[in-house]
Formats: C-alpha cells, structure tokens, sequence
C-alpha cells in the first residue's frame, strides 16, 4: 500500500478508506443492511492486513454503533497510533433540544460521546456532517478549534454543503486563526459530477482534500444497466436514494454505465475498479469511502489502486455526462424525514 499525505497536511492515509456506515448492530438504526460486530470484525481485520488504515464513521450510524464495533476492532487488532480513525457529528442523536446540530453544547457533548464509544483518547479526524444552518458559523468553528487545543481531535474536516458556505467557513477559519477544516467529505463520482463546477475547484486552490462518499453510485457503476439485481439498501432506502439520481437522467447514466462495462472488459478487470481507478485520476481526491461488505469487495477497492487509465479510457467515461440537479438544495427536513423512515419511533425536532 502506498501512502498518501490528507490535502496539505502531513497526516499518511490510504488511498482507499472504509466507510463503516456499512457496520453497526441491525436494531440501532438501518435495520436490514447493516452488519452487526460478528459479520464487521472480519472485514475490519482484514481491511487492516491489505494495508488500509484510514477509517471513516458517525456517531449517527446505528446511533453509536458503528463507532463502538470499529473501536473495539481496532483496538485488537490494530496498532492506534498507525490508523487514521473519523467521524462526524450533526445529526439527531436523540429527541429534544441539543439532541442534534452543531453548537458548542452539542459539540462539546458529541465528541465526548464518541471518543467514549471508539474507547479512545482522541480522534483523528472529525468532521460535520453537513452544515448546521440554525447555529453561526463562527459558534461552530470556534467550539471545533478548542477541541483540537484540548488534543481531543487531530484535524477538521467537513461534509457536503454549498461551495459559497465551505469558503465562509474557511475565510473565518483563517480569519480568526481557528484550526482549519483539511478535508471535504463529497458526493462525487461518475454519475454525479456536479461539485466539478465550484467545490472540487475550491477544495483543489485551498489545499483541502476530498473523500468521496458513494463512489460506485450505490452499486450502479458496479454492475450492467441491464442487470435487475437490488440490494438490501437499494430496497429499504431508496426514498433517499431518488435525492441523488434523478430518473431524467436516464439516457445519460445508462451510456455512462455502458462505458464502464466496455472499459472493464478492455483492461480485463472489474466495472467497480474502473469506476475507483477514474476517481484516482482526479487531483482533489485523497480516497473514495468504500462501504464493503465482503473480503472480495475490500480486495476488488485495493486491486483498482493497480487500473491505471488511458486518456482515451477517461474520455469514454465522461463524454456521456449531462448536467443535473444540484441535491446540496435537499431541505433539512427531507434528511429528518429519510430518518424518521429509518427509526419510525423517534420523535425529531
């Protein structure tokens, strides 16, 4: 494996990281798809042997769940000071007021909860998990710098926003001289390359680095246009997937798709690892987040670190593209609603 500097800071990641969404007990939150800790350790471990050693969850995945199986693996089967360990924090944790958001009162009180749950002294990378538009941004960035002078957090990073709000943020950062957010945590890949227009070029001049959630299109890229076969997920959330990828888009996704299957067969490898090896291309992006839930799926994600592109290959890929709808406009209460499908007795404010 071969190492890679997070944007322009000296922290060594993988250029592939786990996306741990996939991990946590089934009754706490995503109760069909997730893998509870007997099905996760496995997949941790063997993360580990193949040289991965950046890690990315949420204290809202299975409501803590996720945080608390990938702490208690990496605690036995890692050594702490070689793995890069994130999460994120924002959305609702519990009903009432300061059960979500990013005050300093639900700061301060979420990392607290979550290095307790990853049964750690500090966390490498922690991240909003989106913008908090009912909280300053100068409340959120100031209580976030504190927490890197207390030495709970190593660095910042942040989630999926506006490029106009991501560029205030970064301004006030510097401004004040608050410690900086290093990374974007992005939608991106070759069905939805709307941030190419304003984030990704930010991200690129401000020297931040991005990692990629939803790499393979929720398995579309992953398999042939034609090919009928849902997921688990697919199945039990697709109300939230219908926000990404919109159904007037078909033509353009379907000759995409199809330039994937073509450029697989013509290097003999998979349509997942020609998908991971066009994202590799890009010069913003540190590591896409995959959500494995197999051996084979961790094996296929590092055998595409060894795809190497034509410029022919990539224009193939990409001259299919139209644009779409920008899903950054998706309301704070279609997120609450997509929850409240998942966990149907919680009451969210």
């Amino acid at each position: 494996m071969r190492y890679i500097k997070l944007g322009t800071t000296g922290l060594d990641v993988s250029p592939l990281a786990i996306g741990a969404m996939t991990y946590g007990e089934p009754d706490r939150g995503h109760p069909v798809w997730s893998k509870g800790e007997e099905e996760a350790r496995p997949l941790i471990k063997h993360a580990l042997e193949v040289g991965i050693n950046f890690f990315d969850t949420a204290n809202l995945y299975s409501y803590g769940s996720s945080e608390e199986i990938l702490g208690r693996a990496l605690k036995e089967y890692a050594d702490r000071d070689a793995v890069v360990v994130a999460t994120k924090l924002r959305h609702p944790m519990r009903p009432g007021p300061n059960g979500r958001g990013l005050s300093r009162k639900a700061i301060m009180t979420e990392v607290d909860h979550s290095l307790r749950r990853l049964g750690t002294d500090y966390i490498d990378l922690y991240q909003i998990h989106r913008n908090d538009r009912s909280t300053p941004w100068e409340e959120t960035l100031q209580a976030l710098s504190d927490l890197v002078q207390a030495g709970k957090v190593r660095y910042l990073g942040a989630s999926s926003m506006h490029a106009w709000e991501f560029a205030k943020a970064l301004h006030l950062q510097k401004q004040h001289g608050w410690a900086r957010f290093v990374s974007m945590q992005d939608h991106y890949n070759l069905l939805a390359r709307e941030e190419e227009r304003e984030m990704l070029p930010l991200c690129l001049d401000e020297g931040v680095g991005t990692l990629v959630w939803s790499p393979l299109a929720r398995g579309r890229l992953a398999r042939a246009w034609d090919d009928a076969r849902s997921t688990q997920r697919s199945e039990t959330d697709a109300a939230y997937a219908d926000l990404l990828y919109s159904p007037a888009q078909e033509a353009s996704n379907r000759a995409i798709i199809d330039a994937v299957g073509q450029v697989a067969e013509a290097h003999g490898v998979s349509r997942a690892q020609i998908a991971l090896a066009w994202l590799r291309r890009q010069p913003v992006v540190t590591a896409p987040l995959v959500g494995a839930g197999s051996i084979r799926q961790i094996d296929e994600a590092v055998a595409s670190l060894d795809v190497d592109l034509t410029d022919a290959d990539v224009h193939a890929l990409e001259t299919p593209y139209t644009p779409r709808y920008d899903w950054q406009g998706v309301s704070d209460e279609a997120e609450l609603e997509a929850i409240r499908r998942r966990v149907p007795g919680m009451a969210l404010s």
